[in-house]
């Protein structure tokens, strides 16, 4: 079984992540791309139009959208795609499902280097480095990312709140001193709680650190550092499942971000972290 390249699955990241910013059309448009992948460069913005139900003057708006110049551009991306025979099904349920999550999980890890900016990655850490006190809120699935977020962030030697209860998380996040950080997590940007934690952060003069799936949400839209990677309908059910795991692979990039950062005093922070586990271990 041929495996896809890796510049189809950053491509078809780089259009999931867009898509909840497109209109109707667009996004139909959007979507006949993410199905055709590398058979796009045998079709002209007609056939694209005809496959969306829609003019050729809305394909080259949803390119643009995109960030491409026009069809042309986003036919040279889809070029270097290789061309992927749709893997067989597994007969065993089991099976099965151990390769639909191994492929939605490995689809959101590659498309983590395309929609996740450096210099956002960068200045995230910064603003970590000399927060007096960061607040971590999130919500269902997201509360085991935003579990390991924290105890990442106190073993570097951060002043971490993690509070699991959203209307105290709002507290803790409203309290925040000047120079404050709020690191919200969620797959969706539009958890009402998680969203409200980051608001109110902001309205106390804090940065937010929103970590999403989605490059335009309610969370996005809030967050002075936007840290975007994860799996968008992938597979049915298994959307959150890889969306969690891209997650964690940021807050590890960003921990060693920050790290590289505090130098020493992340490193003495660390050792004291190593004493406490090994006090709990046989």
């Amino acid at each position: 079984m041929e495996k896809s390249s890796t510049a189809e699955r950053q491509l078809a990241a780089h259009i999931r992540a867009h898509l909840p910013e497109l209109r109707e059309t667009e996004a139909r448009v959007a979507q006949v791309v993410l199905d055709q992948g590398a058979a796009l460069v045998h079709l002209s913005v007609s056939d694209v139009a005809a496959l969306a139900g829609t003019a050729p003057s809305s394909v080259v708006r949803a390119c643009q959208r995109l960030g491409f110049r026009g069809y042309q551009e986003l036919k040279i991306a889809a070029a270097r795609q290789t061309p992927r025979p749709a893997p067989p099904r597994e007969q065993d349920a089991a099976a099965r499902a151990l390769a639909d999550t191994l492929r939605a999980t490995h689809e959101a890890l590659d498309g983590v280097a395309t929609t996740l900016a450096l210099d956002q990655l960068r200045a995230a850490a910064a603003a970590l480095h000399t927060a007096p006190r960061v607040v971590v809120a999130a919500a269902g699935l997201s509360g085991a990312v935003a579990a390991d977020a924290a105890y990442r962030l106190r073993a570097l030697g951060s002043a971490v709140d993690a509070p699991p209860d959203p209307l105290t998380a709002q507290l803790a996040a409203a309290g925040l001193p000047a120079g404050g950080v709020c690191l919200a997590i969620s797959h969706t940007g539009a958890t009402r709680s998680t969203v409200d934690a980051a608001r109110r952060a902001r309205l106390a003069g804090a940065a937010v650190i929103g970590l999403t799936s989605y490059a335009r949400s309610p969370l996005s839209e809030t967050s002075t550092h936007l840290l975007l990677a994860g799996g968008q309908d992938l597979v049915f059910g298994l959307e959150t499942t890889a969306s969690r795991i891209a997650h964690l692979a940021v807050v590890d990039a960003l921990a060693l971000t920050l790290l590289a950062l505090r130098g020493p005093a992340a490193e003495e922070a660390l050792h004291l972290s190593a004493d406490v586990t090994a006090d709990h271990a046989y």
